[in-house]
């Protein structure tokens, strides 16, 4: 039996501890490597490259982790940002609603400030939908309005709220795919302690917008290597059964591929401004160019695909990655703020055009 290593072998443990050590003890305070804007967007970049799957983890590590660096306390650094990049705690976004969905300002989930024996909580009550893994999450971070008689975006507080609780209902949503990665969440009586409000209370308009502005930064190259995956099995695939002979495939192919490259070109005009500590008019452009893209994507990968497309694998409803792709990309031009809305957020706030008259206001 072998009971020691050999020197080789004990040089590369060396080798794997001090590599370790090196990047798992930067800061260096939370379990990172302080790593700038630009590196963090090549290690996404480079991980959807590889094709590894995708983090279960990305709603904590992308956008609450970087919301509570940002605009937390101490504390709630302290508490949330180890266990986030850990992988030990994961997170989903308590934002849409029912009848605040692209509409964010209209929320009306509540929470208000009670003082008992636990010392002062909130109490939340309302219901939130289509929220991205919720059935697997420990944490929300809840956008609810904490003062009365408030609308708009007034009177918003940002919440973070454990999600394994008494007075908090998950119920998935089954999509057209046939996962249930959406969700829909009921609060009653749902509570999280006073300090667990990011920023004052009454003033998480600006955290939320903050939480969408790093959910247009890392993320974005990595998204779009996903996009460049897809687009080369769709390119494989009209090689491989013939529709490539047909110039009008042909033709969309490469209006797909410099689609891409435009997409490319604008996210990297978006991130340079980022690192100065704004975003421009073209980050309001972003979401609307990427869906489209996408949509018209996953029209085009069926008509490669053609009839066998329309078939599932089996009884179970199991799709191919194409026709996934198709079903998948409607849902780009509705979550996250919907075309239309995208296109009356980019009038109003990049062209200056009057706002659109409401009946609400």
């Amino acid at each position: 039996m072998k009971i020691r290593f050999t020197p080789a072998e004990e040089a590369f443990r060396a080798e794997c501890a001090a590599w370790l050590q090196e990047r798992l003890d930067g800061p260096f305070s939370y379990g990172g490597r302080d790593a700038t804007l630009a590196e963090q967007v090549i290690f996404a970049e480079e991980y959807a490259r590889s094709g590894a799957p995708g983090r279960v983890g990305h709603l904590g590590t992308e956008l609450a982790g970087p919301t509570i660096l940002h605009f937390g306390d101490d504390l709630q650094r302290e508490r949330f940002l180890l266990p986030i990049a850990k992988g030990e705690e994961f997170w989903c976004q308590g934002y849409s609603e029912p009848n605040a969905g692209s509409d964010l300002s209209n929320v009306r989930t509540r929470a208000r400030l009670e003082h008992g024996p636990q010392g002062a909580e909130w109490v939340i009550e309302g219901q939130k939908i289509w929220t991205s893994l919720a059935q697997f999450a420990d944490w929300s971070f809840v956008v609810c309005r904490t003062e009365e008689g408030t609308s708009g975006p007034a009177g918003i507080s940002y919440l973070l709220v454990p999600m394994r609780q008494k007075g908090v209902t998950v119920k998935p949503i089954r999509q057209m795919t046939g996962d249930a990665e959406f969700n829909e969440v009921f609060f009653d009586g749902a509570r999280t302690k006073a300090e667990h409000c990011v920023g004052k209370p009454g003033e998480g308009w600006k955290v939320a917008m903050g939480t969408l502005a790093f959910e247009r930064g890392v993320s974005t190259l990595a998204q779009q290597m996903t996009f460049r995956n897809e687009l080369e099995r769709v390119v494989a695939e009209a090689r491989r059964n013939g529709a490539a002979r047909d110039p009008l495939i042909r033709q969309r192919l490469a209006e797909a591929y410099t689609g891409l490259r435009i997409m490319r070109y604008s996210a990297l005009r978006m991130l340079s401004r980022a690192t100065t500590g704004s975003l421009g008019p073209e980050a309001l452009t972003y979401k609307l160019h990427w869906a489209t893209w996408r949509k018209k994507l996953g029209e085009l990968a069926m008509d490669v695909v053609g009839a066998p497309g329309e078939l599932c694998r089996d009884a179970g409803y199991g799709l191919d990655d194409l026709p996934y792709l198709y079903l998948m990309s409607r849902s780009d031009t509705i979550y996250g703020g919907t075309n239309q809305i995208q296109r009356n957020i980019i009038a109003e706030r990049a062209l200056g055009l009057p706002k659109e008259a409401r009946g609400d206001r």
